[in-house]
């Protein structure tokens, strides 16, 4: 019984350890990473509009690592918030580039057809 009070106690200790040593703010960056990837996917840095948002998306991700790391949890979820707005206008911006791609080679297409009929 008395062995288990005293892991129990280096256990919490440890634990407090830990999380005292983490060198900065713990903020979630799956949700910035996850638009990032998407925009990534989708095309964005193929599309002019699209990949300007999308470096700034880049670039707001990487201050915000840098703002966590110094502790500033506030300003580091405020850009986390920012990037995956920018790396989401980026997914609607490609979006609309390949819908208007789309949308012009059907009407080509149209064109097409009715020249030969």
């Amino acid at each position: 019984m008395k062995h288990l009070i005293v892991f129990g106690w280096a256990g919490i200790l440890f634990a407090g350890l830990i999380a005292g040593c983490g060198g900065g703010a713990v903020v979630n960056k799956e949700p910035s990473t996850s638009a990032i990837r998407a925009a990534e996917e989708v095309g964005a840095s193929g599309v002019p509009s699209a990949s300007l948002y999308l470096q700034l998306a880049k670039e707001e991700l990487e201050q915000a690592k840098g703002l966590a790391t110094d502790g500033e949890k506030e300003q580091a979820e405020s850009m986390l918030e920012r990037a995956q707005a920018d790396a989401d206008l980026a997914v609607a911006l490609s979006r609309s580039d390949t819908d208007k791609k789309e949308a012009a080679e059907a009407i080509e297409r149209v064109r097409q057809l009715r020249q030969d009929n």
